[in-house]
C-alpha cells in the first residue's frame, strides 16, 4: 500500500495500491464507497492483474467538497504520470468519478466510466440539509447512518461474508474520514451530463436490495442513454465482493472496446486470441439478456 501526498496539506494522504504491468499509461481505478477503503476491491485487483490489467485501488484522503476533491485527484494522476484513466466508482465512488469527468472536461482525464450502484445527484439521499453538520457528530453517530444502508435479513454467505469485510471495514476509518465521506456524499450536487456525453459508460447494478431507490437507478439510465448495462441479479451493495465473477466480467467486457488502442488498460501480449473469443460469447450473450 502507497502513501501519498499531492496537497500542500500534509494531513491529505491517498493510500493506493498500484498492481499489474507499469508499462501500461491507462489503467483502471477503483473508487470505494463512502464506507470502503482501497482493499475492498482486492478481488478485483487479484483477478484483473492475473490477466495483464493494470489496476489501481485508491482510499481518499479528507476532504470537504467536490471540488476539493477533483482538485486532488488530478494532482494525484499528475503525479502517478497517468494523462488518461479508466474509473471504476462504486456508489459514492462512482459520483465522484463522474463529478471528476465533469470537471476535467476541457482537457479530459478520463477515458470511461463504470458506474456500480451509483447515482448522479446527491439529492436522493434527503440529506442535503445535515450535509454540514456530519463534521460535529462523533464517530460511532457516523457509523450508525452508514451501517443504516447495509442490507439486513438473511443473506446468502457471500453476500454476509461481504457485508462482514464491509463493517470491518468501516471500524478502520476515522471520524473525519468518515464525516468527510458523508459530506461528500450529501453535499447538494448533481452531474451535468453534456459535459461528459461522449465518455464510454457502463452503469453496474444490481435487482435485489440495495442502498439506490429504483427511482435513483432510473435517472442514470436517463443521464446516460447510451451507457451499457451490467445487471447482476443479486449482489447487494457491495457486488465487487460478493459477486466478484460476474463484475470482473463485466470490467473486461467494458474494457475490450479499447484494447489494442493506446488507451488499453492490459498488456496487449495478454490479450490471446482465445481471451477475446471468451469476450466475444460474453458480449453476445450479455446483449441477448439486454434484448430480452
Amino acid at each position: 500500500l502507497f502513501q501519498i501526498i499531492v496537497d500542500d496539506d500534509d494531513s491529505k494522504v491517498w493510500s493506493l495500491y498500484d498492481a499489474g504491468p507499469r508499462s501500461i499509461r491507462c489503467p483502471l481505478i477503483f473508487l470505494p464507497p463512502v464506507s470502503g477503503t482501497a482493499d475492498v476491491f482486492f478481488q478485483q485487483i487479484l483477478a484483473l492483474t492475473g490477466w495483464g490489467y493494470r489496476v489501481i485501488a485508491l482510499q481518499y484522503p479528507v476532504y470537504w467538497d467536490h471540488l476539493e476533491f477533483c482538485d486532488g485527484f488530478r494532482k494525484l494522476l499528475d503525479h502517478l504520470q497517468l494523462d488518461k484513466v479508466h474509473l471504476f466508482g462504486a456508489s459514492l465512488g462512482g459520483f465522484l468519478a463522474q463529478k471528476f469527468a465533469e470537471y476535467t472536461h476541457k482537457s479530459p482525464r478520463v477515458q470511461s466510466l463504470i458506474l456500480c450502484n451509483s447515482f448522479s445527484d446527491t439529492s436522493i439521499f434527503n440529506q442535503t440539509w445535515t450535509a454540514n453538520s456530519f463534521w460535529l457528530m462523533p464517530a460511532f453517530m457516523l457509523k450508525k447512518i452508514v451501517l443504516g444502508n447495509f442490507a439486513s435479513g438473511p443473506l446468502d454467505p457471500e453476500m454476509a461474508d461481504g457485508i462482514d469485510f464491509m463493517v470491518d471495514r468501516l471500524e478502520s476509518l476515522g471520524q473525519s474520514e468518515l464525516a468527510s465521506r458523508l459530506t461528500l456524499n450529501c453535499q447538494n450536487s448533481y452531474v451535468e451530463p453534456h459535459k461528459i456525453r461522449d465518455i464510454p459508460v457502463t452503469i453496474m447494478d444490481v435487482f435485489d436490495q440495495s442502498a439506490l431507490s429504483t427511482e435513483a437507478k432510473e435517472d442514470m439510465y436517463k443521464l446516460y442513454p447510451n451507457a451499457r448495462r451490467a445487471h447482476l441479479k443479486t449482489g447487494g451493495n457491495f457486488p465487487y465482493l460478493c459477486r466478484s465473477a460476474e463484475v470482473n466480467l463485466y470490467i473486461q467486457i467494458h474494457l475490450l472496446q479499447f484494447h489494442g488502442t493506446r488507451y488499453a488498460a492490459i498488456d496487449p501480449s495478454m490479450v490471446s486470441a482465445e481471451e477475446l473469443e471468451v469476450q466475444k460469447i460474453s458480449l453476445h450473450t450479455s446483449s441477448e439478456q439486454e434484448e430480452q
